[in-house]
């Protein structure tokens, strides 16, 4: 049997399983690639160049039975595999924090930010880092800049710590460990990006077992998805320098945060899930909320 014959077959076997996507691949036979792809130690980004190959019964064997564990752990494949992606670049990852998978590191990498940014931009908060993903690429891209990463889970901390020593980024990323912006009590950025929990609570009743692999600290908004956020938005003026911005993503939770904040001025920045899910404030616009703001609907 060839790769490209292994990889169909342990398609097929997902799809008929019913494994859910979404945490790295979004298909069964971009799941199956990684998976075959990995147990057999090939480079993740070249199929081309080894689909022809044979394999052998021991690694056909070694690759089913991978197979066989995603199927009946419904374990992410990359909490088996150890490794994801975002934006080509490549993080460790394990149970303690969330697949990175944010739709901020799209404007991020293109740089839609950048118009936002000054040449005074210095200081960069990574609010919920998980595992770092955010941090280091926004490390990567403002190479002048200096990054706080802080999330409330010490089990991501260590993951993101990891990730953080890997991309050699030690002397500009510094780790925090708290609730929300008390992590960085009296401190002020040129820019905040938050990925936070924002998951409704009927969705989150609704996750399949992937998701619910995840810690669901990282997931679980609250009623409306909207808890952690209507918290951070009342805050979030006093942490930013005067011509700060806060990018922020709210994924498929829309109707809720319009139906919490109707009157705020936002700036919605286009990513390859649609125009909705990231958005841009400015400090003048989370001045102008209203100071009574309530943390619940």
């Amino acid at each position: 049997m060839t790769v490209i014959e292994l990889i169909e077959a342990c398609s097929a076997r997902l799809t008929e399983a019913g494994v859910s996507f979404g945490q790295g691949t979004t298909n069964a036979f971009d799941e199956a690639a990684w998976l075959v792809l990995w147990r057999l130690q090939m480079p993740l980004d070249a199929l081309d160049a080894v689909e022809e190959l044979e394999v052998d019964d021991v690694h056909l064997a070694a690759v089913h039975a991978l197979i066989d564990q995603r199927i009946s752990t419904r374990q992410p494949a990359a909490y088996l595999t150890g490794e994801a992606w975002l934006q080509g670049v490549p993080f460790t990852v394990d149970a303690r924090c969330i697949i990175p998978r944010s739709l901020i590191a799209e404007p991020l990498a293109e740089g839609s930010i950048d118009a936002w940014l000054s040449d005074r931009t210095r200081r960069v908060l990574d609010l919920c880092t998980g595992n770092g993903s955010l941090a280091v690429l926004a490390a990567m891209a403002w190479p002048e800049v200096t990054v706080d990463a802080a999330d409330l889970s010490t089990d991501a901390l260590a993951v993101a710590r990891l990730n953080i020593h890997r991309h050699q980024l030690a002397d500009r990323i510094t780790l925090h460990c708290g609730d929300g912006l008390a992590a960085v009590a009296g401190q002020a950025y040129d820019l905040i990006l938050c990925n936070p929990p924002y998951v409704n609570q009927a969705s989150m009743d609704a996750l399949p077992a992937e998701f619910n692999a995840e810690p669901a600290l990282a997931l679980a908004g609250g009623a409306d998805g909207m808890d952690f956020i209507r918290r951070l938005l009342r805050e979030a003026a006093q942490h930013l320098t005067p011509d700060g911005v806060l990018v922020l993503e709210i994924g498929h939770e829309r109707p809720h945060f319009d139906a919490a904040f109707p009157t705020l001025d936002v700036v919605w920045l286009p990513t390859s899930a649609g125009d909705d899910q990231v958005l841009l404030l400015t400090r003048t616009a989370l001045t102008a909320l209203p100071s009574t703001l309530p943390l619940s609907p």
